[in-house]
């Protein structure tokens, strides 16, 4: 019996001390990454006049499959779907969309001036087979944009989208878009699709089967060779565009030559969700493997009403994260440096360990990154660890100091040790850390730069 406990409590921490598969952890030495990409798109958002939505994770699955399609992959294999304890149907949020337009409708923002503007930053859950670029967890940045039916509205989230790959200095993406048309010219599309298809019975998989009646479109989402294969000499279409959607679509086209944005048209896009009508796009990356696509979206004229609102016109876009950052470490895009320490002190006895905690406290109310020993470590393994996270300046504090009020700051990149008073030492600090600033700054050669100008003024 002691035996079998002893390995079932290794299986448990086996378990335990490892992330389930499809998910992974942000370090603290990566994070600053991801924190660098959300103030971006976050910043870029806001200036095109979005602002910030968030909704629950969890969700009624009816939800999703009205809103995303009860034909697509993602509710027919890939959602993470459970019971809760009354007896309820819920599912873990897919995608973002679905979400917003439920929260659009459930608050009455229809009301509040259109167009409404939103963005949001959010996880979303996939059961799909983890890979680069895709995870079972992962991380979406997307904007929506209701009550505009305009050519331009489809251009500005483009343009949007585009403006945060500028942003980040991610180069090499191509601009794919496509129509996919209106309800109205899609019957004729999807008649022919279907009659094309029909020739392939034998060779289709089970599920593009059961999609070949109910939405043939959905056969050209599929993810095996063989049916893809056989989509690729399908009917596209644009061939089948009604008159308005035509015009649409050669709209958004002069819109975005008038923005400088290059652009391929690609038959082939029609995305993976149901909800798509007229413009769909995406931007694509060769340098990420199989899992190119970085940003995709579209306009859902339907949705809105689908989901038991008013018919009101809506477009937007979805953007993964962690791709996003796979883009820009395979480009080796530079990030901003983290934030350092700017001082660590290295306190000996309970007195200085108190100094140390009021000295920290004072200027880090002032922005300042400061650190004291909270392990009762001896001065060397102090400032090993001073040394180990990066600290500008140390200051080593005992019972002599405190004893004298006489201390030495000590500046960790040239050695040079500068003799204070204890007293007014964070006054001093702070002159100390800007003038070494500006020697940085004369040593590059911008000694004419105004220090009210780095510092961003006075009042």
């Amino acid at each position: 019996m002691g035996g079998k406990n002893i390995l079932l409590r290794k299986k448990i921490m086996a378990l335990i001390t490892n992330a389930i598969k499809g998910t992974q952890d942000t370090l603290p030495k990566e994070s600053y990454k991801i924190q660098y990409v959300e103030s971006a798109v976050r910043e870029t958002a806001e200036n095109f006049g979005f602002h910030e939505m968030r909704t629950p994770v969890f969700e009624h699955t009816e939800l999703f499959q009205r809103g995303v399609g009860e034909t697509t992959d993602v509710v027919q294999k890939e959602m993470y779907t459970f019971e809760d304890k009354g007896g309820r149907s819920i599912t873990l949020r897919p995608e973002g969309t679905a979400g917003a337009v439920r929260a659009f409708l459930e608050h009455g923002l229809f009301n509040e001036g259109l167009p409404q503007k939103i963005y949001y930053l959010t996880s979303c859950y996939r059961y799909e087979k983890p890979q680069a670029g895709r995870l079972r967890e992962f991380h979406q940045f997307g904007v929506e944009c209701f009550g505009a039916g305009a050519p331009s509205a489809d251009a500005e989230v483009i343009s949007l989208a585009n403006e945060v790959f500028n942003y980040l200095g991610i180069n090499n993406l191509a601009l794919e878009i496509n129509s996919i048309g209106c309800p109205e010219c899609r019957k004729h599309y999807h008649k022919a699709l279907k009659e094309y298809f029909e020739q392939y019975k034998g060779d289709l998989c089970e599920t593009c089967l059961g999609r070949l009646d109910r939405n043939p479109m959905r056969i050209l989402d599929c993810k095996s060779p063989v049916c893809s294969g056989i989509a690729e000499k399908a009917p596209t279409v644009i061939e089948f565009l009604c008159d308005d959607c035509k015009n649409h679509f050669e709209s958004v086209k002069k819109y975005l030559d008038a923005m400088n944005i290059e652009y391929t048209v690609n038959p082939q896009i029609v995305r993976g969700l149901d909800y798509y009508t007229r413009t769909v796009f995406e931007f694509v990356s060769k340098e990420i493997g199989a899992q190119g696509t970085v940003c995709g979206g579209g306009r859902y004229d339907g949705l809105i009403q689908e989901m038991g609102g008013s018919p009101l016109p809506a477009c937007g876009f979805g953007l993964g994260l962690e791709r996003l950052l796979l883009l820009m470490e395979a480009q080796k895009t530079p990030f901003p440096e983290p934030k350092k320490c700017d001082l660590y002190i290295a306190s000996m006895g309970d007195n200085a360990n108190i100094k140390a905690a009021e000295i920290a406290t004072e200027l880090r109310s002032e922005g300042m990154c400061v650190q004291f020993d909270t392990v009762g470590r001896g001065l060397k393994p102090q400032m090993k660890y001073a040394n180990k996270i990066g600290a500008l300046y140390t200051l080593v504090l005992g019972d002599s100091e405190l004893e004298t009020g006489n201390i030495k700051l000590k500046n960790m990149e040239t050695g040079n040790e500068i003799e204070m008073t204890l007293s007014d030492f964070s006054e001093n600090f702070q002159s100390v850390v800007i003038k070494d600033a500006m020697s940085g700054f004369e040593s590059l050669g911008l000694e004419g730069i105004d220090l009210a100008d780095i510092l961003g003024g006075t009042n």
